[in-house]
């Protein structure tokens, strides 16, 4: 029976913490490997050693096959877990692996590279009896062929990486005109994200459900499933909240979509932990949808319902050692919901953020989990997908389990960055998701216009508490006799708090020994401040006692507003400009990214909503386009070049 004493974490984030929790809980030493942009993170600090693998971008350092099997080979490591993303569904990796005498910590590489290929899996599931939807999933590959193909199979339709996952490379196609433009940057997206620009197209289904179920083989020949997760709630093909069990699930379904899933294993005589993905529709017929053969990330969900750690399991198959359960002895318990904490702004078309982590205090309440690879001061860079962490709760019934996870989301405390926790919340919260009544569709037909996809804008209460803590610590700057004194105390201060391109007058008036009274608009507020201490500070607004995180960094206030953060400058000191124009000429890179596409040169003339550049970051590609008619003054960016974020991209006259 082999076996290993050493891992090798193949991965960064969140995952590499969950991996090396388990792994060291049994007793095996863990290596972690980090890119230049991770030299500080949480996965490094908490490995036994750790290896330098490279430069940020990921085809240096967390692709580089040849680095990690060296990182490994210096480091005595006998066994390499992938994670999920990277190069956990890479065939050329897993064989590298065995060639090196690695242990691989998942399927063999046979099964990686034919469930790796939504072309050829597709194929394979329908020899299988597998049922799959309508589609084009064949080796020809020009535009010709597929837009032949695309008419046949009829509007709308998705366009896939055939390699791809994770919403990349993906496209949904109302009407021919869009195909071949849609066509390219799918190819695009497919080949840098996956090394691949193979497309597959399918039906779209309108609204269906996206159920999983999880599977589990060993290298004795058995194969069982652990239930099934409910995957839903999606924006832009990347599921934002994981449920599990599936609300709408029948005894009979749940046998019908198990035994299809091991159908699926079966034919690749799989190994390790694997899901099968379907689309349910409404009258309750399902479709094979992909196979990833990795670990999930929403396998908490799984886990807390039946009490089993997958990466426990995962460790033990690859030793050799069989499944501890019989399919009729696994037992689901309660209900398990887990939500996907981005850096990600939903009020600018969820445009990734980058940026500091000035504060980060997860809220570990009872029946709670979060899985995170966070520390406070580390940087989120543009190089990496930019989820930071997962929330996960766990209850008697899905209600209880909601309402568990809608506090951890309102109560986790994250500064320096927009994050997606006000989008998160408002979904738990609205009236469809908590009867259980949604699809895939549930996003684009309820959220549309949802204010917590619009920039928020500051209550009464929280400019009020601003202003009061950039008074505070101006004060203890310059303490008693001098502090706030003023030859005429019945005036009140007066700030400038601003947001983006907007500006907010607060009045301060403080008197020794009473509450401050501000005026914020029509309103009068009296705020005490009991304590206040850099991190948190204890207030009393109107009576009413609330306590708040924040940081103060020179002119600017991060404000904790349960859910989500605020962030203000004083502009107090600062002279009043003009707003700049909606359609400026200027055009600034939204994020740091690399270019990868400039479809303009100096002297042509452009026209308003033209694409003219396209940025690459976070795994993502983003449209940049002219926000006016006229003609391109000044190019200062060209293909290959990284930019930050603001930084001028062109000017257009």
């Amino acid at each position: 029976m082999p076996g290993f004493s050493k891992i090798l974490i193949a991965n960064r984030g969140e995952i590499a913490c969950r991996i090396q929790r388990t792994a060291q809980a049994l007793g095996y030493r863990t290596v972690a490997v980090f890119s230049d942009a991770d030299a500080d993170a949480l996965h490094v600090h908490m490995a036994d050693e750790a290896v330098n693998i490279g430069p940020a971008p990921v085809q240096q350092s967390y692709l580089n096959i040849p680095a990690i099997i060296d990182a490994a080979r210096r480091t005595g490591a006998d066994a390499i877990h992938p994670g999920y993303g990277f190069l956990s569904e890479n065939t050329g990796f897993a064989l590298a692996c065995q060639q090196a005498n690695i242990t691989f910590i998942g399927p063999s590489p046979e099964a990686i590279e034919l469930m790796g290929s939504k072309r050829l899996s597709k194929l394979a599931m329908l020899d299988a009896g597998v049922p799959c939807i309508q589609g084009y999933q064949g080796a020809e590959q020009d535009d010709a062929t597929l837009s032949r193909e695309a008419a046949r199979i009829g509007y709308p339709l998705m366009i896939k990486a055939s390699a791809g996952g994770g919403g990349r490379g993906m496209r949904l196609v109302h009407d021919a005109s869009d195909l071949l433009e849609q066509l390219r940057t799918a190819r695009s997206e497919a080949l840098n994200g996956f090394g691949s620009d193979e497309l597959i197209l399918e039906q779209a289904l309108i609204d269906p459900r996206h159920v999983e179920v999880q599977v589990f083989g060993d290298q004795h020949g058995n194969l069982i499933y652990l239930g099934e997760r409910d995957c839903s709630i999606q924006r832009r093909h990347q599921k934002i909240i994981e449920e599990a069990p599936c609300p709408v699930m029948t005894a009979d379904l749940r046998q019908a979509m198990g035994e299809a899933a091991l159908k699926a294993g079966r034919a690749v005589n799989y190994v390790g932990a694997g899901t099968v993905e379907f689309l349910l529709d409404a009258r309750g017929q399902f479709y094979f949808l992909e196979m990833n053969t990795r670990l999930q990330v929403e396998h908490p969900v799984t886990e807390l319902i039946t009490g089993l750690d997958l990466v426990a399991w995962q460790l033990h198959v690859a030793e050799g050692q069989p499944l501890p359960l019989r399919q009729e002895q696994v037992q689901l318990n309660g209900h398990a919901m887990e939500v996907r904490l981005y850096a990600e702004d939903p009020a600018q078309g969820f445009l990734p953020q980058t940026g500091r982590i000035d504060a980060w205090e997860p809220a570990l309440h009872s029946g709670v989990r979060i899985d995170h690879g966070l520390i406070e001061g580390q940087h989120v860079s543009p190089f990496y997908d930019p989820m930071l962490g997962k929330l996960i709760a766990h209850g008697a019934t899905r209600e209880e389990a909601r309402r568990k996870l809608l506090r951890a989301v309102q109560d986790s405390v994250l500064l320096g960055m927009q994050s997606n926790q006000r989008l998160l919340a408002s979904l738990l919260q609205h009236p469809q998701f908590i009867s259980a009544e949604f699809s895939t569709g549930f996003i684009p037909t309820h959220f549309a216009d949802h204010p917590c996809l619009n920039p928020h804008i500051p209550s009464a209460e929280e400019l009020a508490i601003a202003a009061a803590l950039l008074y505070h610590a101006g004060a203890k700057q310059h303490p008693a006799p001098l502090a706030g004194w003023r030859n005429n105390a019945s005036v009140p201060l007066h700030y400038r708090l601003g947001v983006e391109d907007k500006d907010w007058t607060v009045g301060l008036k403080a008197v020794a020994e009473e509450p401050y009274r501000l005026e914020v608009g029509e309103r009068t507020l009296a705020l005490k401040i009991i304590a206040c201490d850099g991190r948190q500070a204890t207030l009393e607004i109107d009576g009413l006692r609330q306590r708040h995180a924040y940081r103060l960094e020179g002119q600017h206030v991060w404000l904790f507003t349960r859910p989500g953060s605020l962030r203000l400058e004083d502009r107090t000191q600062l002279p009043v400009s003009s707003q700049a124009s909606v359609s400026s000429g200027t055009l600034k890179a939204p994020m740091d990214g690399a270019i990868v596409d400039v479809l303009v040169s100096e002297g042509s003339a452009v026209s308003k909503g033209q694409l003219l550049v396209v940025l690459e970051a976070m795994k993502m590609e983003h449209p940049l386009k002219s926000g006016i008619d006229g003609v391109l003054k000044r190019l200062q960016v060209r293909v290959g070049d990284q930019v930050k974020n603001r930084q001028i991209l062109l000017e257009v006259e």
